[in-house]
């Protein structure tokens, strides 16, 4: 077998759409089963369990000198799952996807009303989430379902992985992947493999909500939301050293 890389996160930013693309690349072995995800970084009695533990229990079905890859979105949102991701794999790549964070909280809200995690109606939410983190008591996910804004402050989350895992760490867009023909080629470049390979399912993306059709957001609370965003996504589009597809834009040099 060949070395690791994670798909990390974030929530809502069709990873499971780009875990598909990764999954029917030949060189590419990923973690089964898909659902629940592994997340074996958030348990540290897993992790010590060692690598070759990890191989054979999610990994039995690989081909020599595959890429062994894990998608766990919950990674990006626990700070200690970037080390925990040194002390398994030693030096895994680790790839991230975002998303427009305001539609990203949209389809957050959508996927936790379809779970039945959530009743509150969409804009009544997002505007409690304004004021303050919203309570959880700890049951039926791993990380809050209700971090609906939060989970957007893209740099922030990014902080343990770029200080721990410096430039093995690749941060991408889903509206590049879906707009950019490019785009996916790129990404099987960087880890390496054929960039020139065309999945059968390359096209409309999987596991995409659709609750918040029958409860659009407002326009003034996607305005306030914006304003919410602008200080990480600026943030952001600096990290990236490129603007941002959903409009905000990396700050000229001082």
């Amino acid at each position: 077998m060949s070395g690791h890389f994670l798909v990390a996160g974030a929530q809502r930013c069709g990873t499971t759409y780009l875990r598909t693309l990764l999954a029917e690349h030949p060189g590419v072995a990923m973690a089964e089963p898909a659902r629940p995800e592994p997340k074996v970084l958030l348990d540290p009695v897993r992790v010590a369990k060692g690598v070759e533990w990890y191989r054979a229990t999610y990994f039995a079905h690989a081909r020599a000198g595959q890429l062994l890859g894990e998608k766990s979105t919950s990674y990006l949102d626990v700070p200690a799952a970037a080390h925990a991701a040194r002390q398994l794999l030693d030096d895994p790549l680790v790839l991230v996807q975002l998303r427009d964070p305001v539609a990203r909280a949209v389809s957050h809200w959508s996927f936790s009303t379809e779970e039945g995690m959530e009743s509150r109606p969409l804009n009544e939410v997002l505007e409690a989430n304004l004021a303050g983190p919203l309570p959880w008591d700890g049951t039926g996910a791993s990380v809050s379902p209700y971090a609906y804004l939060e989970r957007g402050r893209y740099v922030e989350h990014l902080r343990p992985w770029l200080a721990e895992h410096g430039d093995r760490v690749r941060i991408q867009l889903l509206e590049d992947l879906l707009a950019v023909p490019a785009a996916l080629g790129e990404t099987y470049a960087w880890l390496g493999l054929d960039p020139t390979y065309v999945p059968a399912t390359r096209g409309a993306p999987v596991n995409a909500s659709r609750a918040h059709t029958a409860s659009p957001l407002e326009p003034a609370l996607r305005d306030r939301l914006r304003d919410y965003y602008a200080e990480t996504d600026a943030e952001l589009a600096d990290l990236l050293g490129r603007d941002l597809p959903w409009g905000s834009h990396a700050r000229p040099p001082a």
